[in-house]
């Protein structure tokens, strides 16, 4: 069983030191900490190697980020931080969640259709990489 714990702005310079380590563009603390300070957000880490930041927006919800370190993938982290999130989601009165992912990141799309998400919409060069800028795919996952 994967231990998770619910995380607050206290912890977000370990939130941004994971980001750094995923990231090619890591959020800064101050961000981090502004993300969770809004209303309806809330985030989850497993110990100092992954967590997911979302927020709940009236009767949806937007994966802002998902982050595990490198050395800690294939873990099943990423699948319980999204669980979590959904279950999460639900609770504070969600209907569907959103996400983005770049369209290059084989991963997280298998991770995201594996739970059911489906492609909505496309924001083209959205993302800033090291080989220039690439797509992101909005995804989106709808409960009754």
């Amino acid at each position: 069983m994967i231990a998770l714990l619910d995380a607050g702005s206290a912890k977000a310079p370990l939130m941004a030191d994971i980001h750094a380590s995923s990231f090619s563009k890591p959020w800064p603390v101050a961000e981090i900490k502004s993300l969770l300070a809004a209303q309806g957000a809330f985030a989850f880490l497993v110990g100092e190697d992954a967590f997911i930041l979302a927020w709940v927006q009236a009767d949806e919800a937007e994966v802002l980020t998902l982050a595990v370190r490198p050395s800690a993938r294939r873990r099943g982290y990423a699948r319980a931080l999204l669980d979590a999130a959904l279950v999460r989601a639900a609770a504070g009165g969600a209907k569907a969640i959103l996400l983005e992912v770049a369209h290059d990141n084989d991963a997280g799309r298998a991770l995201y259709a594996q739970a059911g998400f489906r492609e909505v919409g496309r924001r083209p060069a959205y993302y800033a990489g090291m080989t220039g800028r690439g797509d992101a795919l909005v995804l989106r996952l709808d409960w009754p």
